[in-house]
């Protein structure tokens, strides 16, 4: 008998390569097994044997279970959160079959294990033929699916950054800390699970501002930090997009209103293409809501009305400063402000260049977290009669 050796396994950043590479050891370890057959009875325990013997347990004793973990635990849930349709499919009739695989393999080799312990230690010289003949073929036939389907699949369907995470997982399960990551590298890696809700198209309103005004109310309810803030994303005359966030002070059939300085960037940007985008994040109940429209000002009443209502030092604010205009210094914008507080005191007009504005939706999307990025994805369409359509969207 000769001394079993290994060959050089691929990094644990070529994942898929690692476990295809532990199938080769399989095959070896079962080929010194058939091998071992005819061989104890015509030469005994001896030393050949023995160390055989040594190989096989040292490898189904760990590697092989370290194999099943890596594939239960890591390979087959991460598929499960990616794969669509027929892929899908495949993994639902086939990953129960090879878990259970795995435990039949794993009760074979627990008789095989109390025989090579003897012939490991040169005390006995009897392995059943009937079960290493049966846990051969299940190995390969096992083995063969996964070739056929699972590794195929993984090789198609992962990021880098999936593969990074189940090299690292199979690293870690082995003992071996992966290499810390730069920060840039990090991010990739950077997720939460989400779980708390659903949003099922059942229980969803009619009417979409119905819908967020329902989420909205949640948001306060759950003391969400500062639930009126959204992204305001606007494009300008040379199709650049830009986005920033502002506090909506307003929502109601109409549509949704904020106020801002009329010469700054967006409002520039809203003149020559009056078309916006809305984001709202509430992370503490894993929820997004997606708002598209039109975009118009609110009349002369609405903004006198708004910004008579602002704090005093917020209106005199509003009146220095010169929104998204350079200036030289934090100082000379101080000073600005303490100009507007000496000429204006305690009633300050509003501004003809401030006031605010209302997005008109014509499209609302919900979105709620759910396990392995499998969100819940709910868009309301307007129609042009007035009215508004609802459809389910995949994550």
């Amino acid at each position: 008998m000769s001394n079993f050796l290994l060959e050089p396994a691929p990094d644990f950043d070529q994942p898929i390569a690692v476990l295809k590479h532990c199938h080769g050891r399989i095959r070896k370890q079962l080929a010194t097994l058939e091998k071992l057959l005819p061989y104890l009875p015509e030469h005994g325990a001896d030393e050949s044997a023995r160390k055989a013997a040594q190989a096989v347990l040292k490898y189904f004793d760990k590697a092989a279970h370290l194999h099943h973990e890596d594939e239960e635990q890591d390979l087959f849930p991460m598929l499960r959160a990616v794969a669509q349709g027929e892929d899908a499919a495949s993994l639902q009739a086939l990953v129960p079959l090879i878990v259970q695989e795995h435990h039949q393999m794993d009760a074979m080799w627990q008789d095989l294990h109390e025989q090579l312990t003897a012939i490991a230690s040169g005390s006995g010289t009897a392995l059943s033929a009937s079960i290493v003949q049966r846990f051969s073929q299940q190995y390969a036939a096992h083995m063969e699916r996964e070739e056929n389907v699972i590794a195929p699949m993984a090789l198609r369907l992962f990021s880098p950054a999936q593969m990074a995470q189940l090299g690292s997982a199979m690293q870690r399960r082995r003992g071996i800390e992966p290499p810390a990551p730069s920060v840039g590298e990090a991010v990739a890696h950077l997720r939460t699970d989400y779980g708390q809700a659903v949003l099922d198209e059942a229980h969803v309103a009619a009417d979409p501002m119905q819908q967020f005004t329902r989420w909205f109310e949640e948001a306060l309810k759950a003391e969400v930090n500062e639930p009126n803030a959204m992204s305001v994303a606007t494009v300008g005359p040379d199709g650049r997009p830009s986005s920033r966030i502002v506090l909506v002070k307003q929502f109601d059939a109409r549509g949704l209103t904020w106020y801002t300085n009329y010469d700054s960037q967006k409002s520039r940007q809203l003149g020559d293409n009056p078309y916006a985008a809305l984001l709202f994040f509430w992370s503490e109940l894993e929820r997004q809501v997606r708002i598209e429209g039109r975009v118009e000002r609110t009349s002369v009443e609405e903004s006198d009305k708004y910004f008579n209502s602002r704090p005093l030092k917020s209106r005199l604010s509003a009146i220095a400063s010169n929104q998204s205009a350079p200036i030289e210094s934090r100082a000379v914008l101080e000073h600005n402000y303490e100009v507007v507080t000496k000429q204006y005191g305690e009633e300050p007009p509003r501004p003809e260049n401030w006031g605010g504005f209302r997005l008109v939706p014509d499209r609302f999307e919900f979105w709620q977290g759910r396990r392995s990025r499998f969100h819940d994805r709910i868009v309301y369409l307007r129609q042009e009669d007035g009215s508004w359509t609802r459809q389910r969207l995949q994550p």
